[in-house]
């Protein structure tokens, strides 16, 4: 079978909910956080569906034994968040994803070239081939960053069919690329939008995130 990205928009009304506090211009920094906060939340559990390693076995109910289902505590789970926006989606995450490990990559964008480099990275030199890899980054514009991400993680043996990327606006610059390279790929997205402007930014979008989120 011909592997294809996939993009999920879930219609939860509580995504669509906190999206729209997000949009909102006039929203403050300390309710903006929360509103990504809530999105990390939802979109994560929206994109663990089916996702997750599972394993059968059997408990003891007060009444008698009986089949059950428990998420996997050998198979490793990885949240990389995209720095530093990225980290408005990772609280959320982690309430989901408690027993994942964290590593942070940090990317800042050129303003004038668009072109991301990256500031921090603490990704491990090889993951296991078996593991879930979530990314947060809440907005997927002209696809540098996320590029760039992708080629750092799969360098080190990360299988983007095992990989969900959960963001808050995507735009078609960065899904056509992703596309193009990972096709295995599935993203968990509040929305899509259909500009980017000459400043790389998504249109409506909701602004530079990173800026909202930490009151900069």
């Amino acid at each position: 079978m011909t592997l294809q990205l996939r993009i999920y928009v879930p219609p939860h009304p509580l995504i669509k909910h906190w999206l729209a506090v997000a949009r909102d211009a006039a929203t403050p920094s300390v309710l903006f956080r929360t509103a990504m906060t809530e999105l990390g939340r939802w979109l994560t559990y929206e994109a663990a569906r089916e996702w997750l390693p599972t394993l059968e076995t059997t408990v003891n109910s007060p009444l008698a034994s009986c089949p059950a289902t428990l998420i996997d505590p050998e198979m490793p789970i990885a949240v990389v968040p995209i720095l530093r926006a990225g980290l408005g989606l990772l609280e959320g995450a982690q309430t989901l994803l408690p027993l994942a490990s964290i590593y942070h990559l940090g990317l800042v964008r050129n303003e004038e070239t668009l072109q991301p480099s990256c500031y921090l990275n603490k990704l491990p030199e090889k993951f296991d081939p078996q593991t879930r890899v979530l990314i947060t980054d809440p907005m997927l514009a002209t696809g540098g960053s996320i590029m760039a991400a992708m080629a750092e993680l799969t360098h080190r043996g990360v299988d983007p069919v095992l990989t969900r990327i959960v963001c808050v606006v995507a735009a078609p610059p960065a899904l056509q690329q992703l596309s193009a390279a990972y096709p295995g790929l599935i993203i968990y997205t509040a929305t899509i939008d259909e500009t980017v402007n000459d400043q790389g930014y998504i249109v409506p979008g909701l602004g530079d995130a990173g800026d909202r989120i930490f009151g900069t």
